[in-house]
């Protein structure tokens, strides 16, 4: 990075696989990777205050381009002094470019190599969203990091289908290089390519050649066998450059995580955390819990002992009540919980990396969430 006050460095990779222990320093604080970042849609993380999310050990919080461009406008944001100031966060932020959302809202979108023609999900209102000015609103924002304009498509499909929407993306990357102008904000471009090995690698050594900052690999985790998912992990990662961050974008379970950072990635985001946990499900070393289970309903332990946030401590039987009462509280306190375990769960890979026992982490964890059956 050649920005003032950002600055990224490799400190150590585990001597028996790609996992690397980084930091990424901002002007707005430095990040330990690899790291775990909280999505905040709608300029909140949903549910949470600042204060709690900080309580969790997150150091970085996403933000959402499309959706904020819609309400309140970037505009607005930026007369507040941008998005980190308007939240009430005092950490990095990340915005991402909306290509996600254009693909998800697909049956609202017509793409053209101009850009991408939408119509508001709030109001139906017909919306531009182009590269050009995808940088524009991100910039008003005024996250530390921004993303390039992408072209995200469903997997799996036709190849042709797939290599269109690779190189527009490319073409899409120089456009939004060509119009970012601000100092205090880096840009990452984002890998395409399907599930084709080849279009990963060839998408990756052309954006190389426009020497970005930062990499991110987009454009999965849309449908695809998470098996799939890593071998594109398998054969992009190492053709990035070995000192830039990596960026998984959209991803996802703490299984994809520890396999994401085993190949070499530096940075997720996902909102499954929290979505899981306004849906009455705790992520913990021993798998999955549904707390609404009868089960729980005399049980006196907290969700998992090594989690510390304000509230750990409360009782299983006791979350399983605010579920079945419809409490506000219970959303709230699961959603907290799962973000603190995947913070914990981040904050263990660094450890394991830097003892060269990453492997043994993996392994460790995969037991826990996947034990043997007896036969």
């Amino acid at each position: 990075m050649n920005k003032d006050g950002f600055q990224f460095e490799v400190l150590h990779t585990d001597k028996h696989c790609g996992a690397r222990l980084s930091r990424l320093t901002t002007p707005r604080g430095t990040i330990d990777l690899p790291t775990f970042m909280p999505v905040g849609t709608c300029a909140t993380v949903k549910g949470l205050t600042t204060g709690l999310v900080k309580s969790t050990n997150a150091q970085i919080i996403l933000g959402n381009t499309y959706h904020l461009a819609l309400r309140p406008g970037s505009e607005l944001v930026q007369e507040f002094g941008g998005l980190p100031k308007f939240m009430g966060w005092d950490g990095p932020m990340l915005t991402d470019s909306g290509g996600f959302q254009l693909f998800s809202l697909a049956q609202l979108t017509k793409i053209t190599e101009h850009g991408a023609t939408f119509q508001s999900h709030i109001d139906g209102s017909k919306m531009e969203l182009t590269p050009e000015r995808s940088v524009q609103i991100q910039q008003e924002l005024g996250a530390d990091i921004a993303m390039v304009l992408d072209h995200v498509i469903e997997l799996p499909n036709q190849k042709e289908t797939i290599i269109d929407a690779m190189e527009r993306t490319i073409r899409w990357a120089k456009r939004s290089q060509d119009a970012h102008n601000l100092d205090s904000q880096v840009q990452f471009a984002i890998v395409q390519g399907g599930l084709d090995p080849a279009l990963r690698v060839q998408c990756a050594e052309q954006l190389i050649d426009l020497d970005f900052p930062g990499y991110a690999i987009g454009g999965l985790s849309v449908g695809e066998p998470p098996s799939e998912m890593y071998a594109m992990l398998d054969v992009t990662c190492p053709v990035l450059p070995e000192k830039k961050p990596r960026y998984l974008m959209g991803v996802g379970t703490p299984e994809d995580l520890i396999e994401g950072v085993k190949r070499g990635v530096d940075m997720f985001d996902c909102v499954m955390p929290t979505r899981n946990g306004r849906n009455a499900m705790a992520f913990t070393d021993e798998g999955r819990i549904k707390i609404r289970n009868a089960i729980y309903e005399r049980d006196p332990r907290p969700l998992q002992d090594d989690i510390q946030t304000p509230y750990s401590h409360l009782s299983r039987a006791y979350l399983r009540h605010l579920f079945k009462a419809k409490e506000m509280l219970g959303p709230i306190l699961l959603s907290l919980h799962n973000l603190a375990y995947y913070q914990q769960l981040m904050r263990k890979a660094r450890e394991a990396i830097a003892n060269d026992c990453f492997l043994d982490f993996h392994a460790q964890q995969m037991s826990g969430w996947h034990p043997i059956s007896p036969r």
